[in-house]
């Protein structure tokens, strides 16, 4: 299937940050791989992790993500079907990112309270 993201492959200048921000741009993706992260890794719990992101969004942030190589989804051959998703290595590789947006939000929300 041909992926129909807009800005996918938008980077006119070569910029790595246009680049991270084309993989993990957007409201929800980081918070999925945060939730990913913390062994939320079936779809019901990250629905109930992130109840304000609605189920086909939720669909197409796991989907490009495990077509940009950040996401591994895996298909148990049970009844009822299970899949369950893990970061891949270059998901891990964002953590550290992850963690220190973290730390800033702490932060800045003890500055702003």
């Amino acid at each position: 299937m041909e992926s129909k993201r807009k800005n996918k492959d938008f980077n006119p200048y070569n910029c790595p940050v246009t680049h991270c921000m084309n993989k993990i741009g957007g409201t929800w993706k980081i918070l999925v791989i945060y939730a990913i992260s913390k062994k939320l890794n079936r779809f019901s719990k990250l629905q109930k992790a992130l109840p304000l992101i609605s189920k086909q969004m939720l669909v197409t942030q796991l989907r490009e993500l495990e077509e940009d190589g950040i996401l591994k989804r895996t298909v148990f051959a049970e009844v009822p079907p299970r899949v369950e998703y893990e970061l891949t290595e270059q998901g891990l590789s964002l953590m550290p990112v992850i963690n220190v947006m973290q730390e800033w939000g702490l932060k800045d929300l003890a500055l702003n309270n």
